[in-house]
């Protein structure tokens, strides 16, 4: 007769499902909405050096690279578009400036301790309005400064070489200003030549004619500074601040067509931002938050040889923002708890165009929130208020001006609940099996940049979404499943369908090159689709193995006009499958990684046609390192081969991307 085994303390469950490492990462177990979190040393055994590196590595995500080290790098997940994904670094907002999207490409790894990933909202209430308007949020959590016992200084320098004129010093300074005040520096610059060869095939097949052709102008060249001050008195007063500083020049290849490869183009980039952020803890039911920032970005794009009557084309754009953020949680009772999140905004853009090249807008958003927290079970809501005003005209000229007012409120909801808890009989008792759902209704007013660059103004509508999402996640010691496998053995299965309703969706396409773009509302978009995502460590004798599994499916579909050659067709650059693995062996010897993303066919146009198909591709890359004493430090090297197979593909059809390249990189740590 089977009997019920005695039910496991969820506290020490909980504990098993979240490492902490300098900082406390998100759980992905536990959290009401999908959440994918990549710590350092994941990022480290992958070789990842830019943050598209490593977002690359996540479900559900659809990476859009413009060719080699310096290419633009753009993110859709779930079938939405790039500008409903925000980037956070240390939790406050990034608005970028170029392109009217996040580029990925921009952002290095090295001071960072962990990326998250999230699709709606995460379980804290303390957070910005932005952060909870975000239909994604990709957060970059900067490492905070560490030491050894009785040092005051900690030094890292690192040296980073590859192929193709690849080169990467970076320099960490941590110092202890006084019992409870820490700094950082971290400085990197990055260049490469970005000359790698590839064969350009005359026709649409890979059979016919083609010559063995090299990429030009295509080289770049990024500085970024990152500064830090954290100040901690006591676990009531919390305050942090940030500056941070790029400065970027990118020779844009264009696209390769037979006879037409333009080299004629360039752009530049000056980003700086000062953040700070103060927590405030007054007694055990009530905590604050008070953020503010400032963000300064001037961006320079010039074609050298535009036409043959005006010839060089030059424009330029300088935009700022004041920012400011308040948010208070109060917990009447140990479960429950209730939020109010308030954001202020005032932009304005300035450019050289001739049309409406001054711009302003004040964005204003709030949020009420509340939660409720058992072991067994998340509930989550939160209602936003998001109100935008915006002026625009041409310097010098009061008749030529645009006004618009946005307004929407927006419902969220999460749940999060422990199914087999609930049971008599407590049959999971060695594992951990949590369901999820969640809504969020998305409202994106355009950005400057797809409203007001370049030489035309475009008159496009707010974009809203409606996402729905369904899971589970399980996890659980691996000798409780498999007997001969050793006891610290964990595993954990996650997977996650969803259906995503996009209402003037805005679809952003390079016409002539990689920085001017062609952007429209398609109206409307049907998106269902599926994450699955298993990781496994399995340690032995002298080695730890780390599995991780990805698979996406997306089904993006056009449905706005019945009828028409685009009904029911796959939106661009979205692929139906797409998934990756990775493999990460950790032994004193050696630890090895092995990584490979595969991305099925896509469509470069709104009709699905075979002469619009792009080819899917599979690209692997291969990881060695090692580290060892070196007198009073710490030596670590790392090689790596990218693309190992040398294939030949294009994520953007006619920017080919890198075939088999190498690097090499240095580090040593007092």
């Amino acid at each position: 007769m089977l009997s019920c085994p005695a039910q496991q303390d969820s506290s020490r469950t909980t504990l098993q499902e979240v490492r902490i490492s300098g900082v406390r990462t998100p759980s992905p177990i536990r959290a009401t909405a999908p959440t994918q979190v990549l710590k350092m040393e994941r990022i480290e055994q992958s070789g990842a050096m830019l943050l598209s590196d490593a977002i690359r590595q996540m479900a559900g995500i659809t990476l859009r690279d413009y060719g080699g080290v310096g290419g633009i790098k753009t993110v859709s997940a779930r079938g939405l578009g790039s500008q409903f994904s925000t980037l956070t670094i240390d939790g406050v907002a990034v608005n970028d400036c170029q392109n009217g999207q996040v580029d990925l490409g921009r952002y290095m790894l090295g001071n960072s301790a962990y990326i998250s990933f999230s699709n709606g909202v995460g379980n804290d209430l303390l957070q910005t309005a932005r952060a909870y308007a975000a239909g994604n949020t990709i957060n970059m959590e900067t490492q905070p400064p560490t030491f050894r016992p009785s040092r005051q200084t900690r030094l890292k320098a690192d040296m980073e070489a590859g192929s193709f004129g690849l080169l990467s010093p970076a320099l960490t300074i941590d110092r202890r200003l006084g019992k409870s005040t820490t700094a950082s520096l971290w400085v990197n610059h990055l260049r490469s030549r970005g000359d790698y060869p590839f064969t350009l095939f005359y026709t649409g097949s890979t059979t016919d004619s083609s010559s063995r052709e090299r990429r030009t102008n295509s080289q770049m060249h990024m500085t970024t500074v990152d500064a830090g001050l954290h100040y901690a008195p006591s676990a009531r007063h919390n305050l942090s601040a940030k500056l941070h500083f790029i400065e970027s020049y990118h020779a844009l290849p264009g696209p390769v067509r037979l006879y037409t490869i333009k080299a004629s183009e360039h752009s530049e980039e000056n980003l700086i931002f000062a953040q700070t952020r103060y927590r405030f803890t007054p007694s055990a039911r009530w905590n604050m938050q008070v953020v503010g920032k400032y963000q300064r970005s001037y961006d320079l794009y010039e074609d050298t040889a535009a036409n043959t009557l005006t010839g060089r084309l030059l424009n330029d754009y300088t935009q700022q923002e004041g920012y400011a953020s308040a948010a208070v949680r109060y917990r009447p009772t140990e479960r429950l708890q209730f939020g109010l999140s308030t954001d202020a905004a005032l932009s304005n853009l300035n450019s050289n165009l001739s049309t409406l090249n001054h711009v302003e807008r004040t964005t204003w958003l709030t949020v009420l929130s509340a939660a409720y927290t058992h072991s067994n079970l998340q509930l989550t809501g939160n209602l936003l208020a998001n109100m935008v005003g915006e002026h625009a005209n041409r310097r010098g000229n009061s008749n030529v001006h645009q006004k618009h007012t946005y307004r929407n409120l927006s419902p969220y909801i999460a749940l999060s609940f422990a199914p087999l808890a609930l049971l008599p009989c407590k049959i999971d008792s060695s594992g951990h099996l949590r369901m999820r759902y969640f809504f969020k209704q998305t409202y994106r007013v355009p950005n400057f940049n797809e409203m007001y660059y370049f030489t035309m103004t475009r008159n496009l509508k707010p974009e809203q979404a409606l996402q729905h999402g369904i899971g589970f996640t399980i996890s659980s010691y691996g000798n409780d499943l498999i007997g001969f496998l050793p006891p610290q053995t964990y595993i954990t299965l996650t997977a996650d369908a969803y259906y995503n309703q996009v209402e003037n969706k805005i679809v952003a396409i390079p016409s002539n090159n990689m920085f001017l773009w062609s952007m429209d509302n398609l109206g409307k978009v049907d998106i269902h689709g599926l994450d699955v995502k298993t990781e496994a460590s399995l340690p032995f004798a002298s080695m730890t193995l780390d599995l991780q599994l990805t698979y996406s499916y997306q089904h993006a579909v056009d449905h706005t006009t019945p009828g028409s050659k685009e009904w029911g067709n796959q939106i661009t650059y979205t692929p139906r499958h797409s998934g990756g693995i990775g493999v990460y062996l950790s032994h004193r010897i050696v630890d090895v990684g092995y990584t490979a993303t595969l991305v099925g066919d896509r469509y470069y146009q709104q009709q699905n046609t075979a002469e619009s198909l792009v080819p899917g591709y599979v690209d692997q890359g291969i990881t060695l390192s090692h580290a060892f004493r070196v007198g009073s430090g710490q030596l670590a090297v790392r090689a790596q081969i990218l693309n190992l197979m040398d294939v030949q593909y294009s994520v953007i059809r006619s920017y080919p991307m890198m075939g088999r390249n190498y690097r090499i990189k240095i580090t040593y740590e007092i």
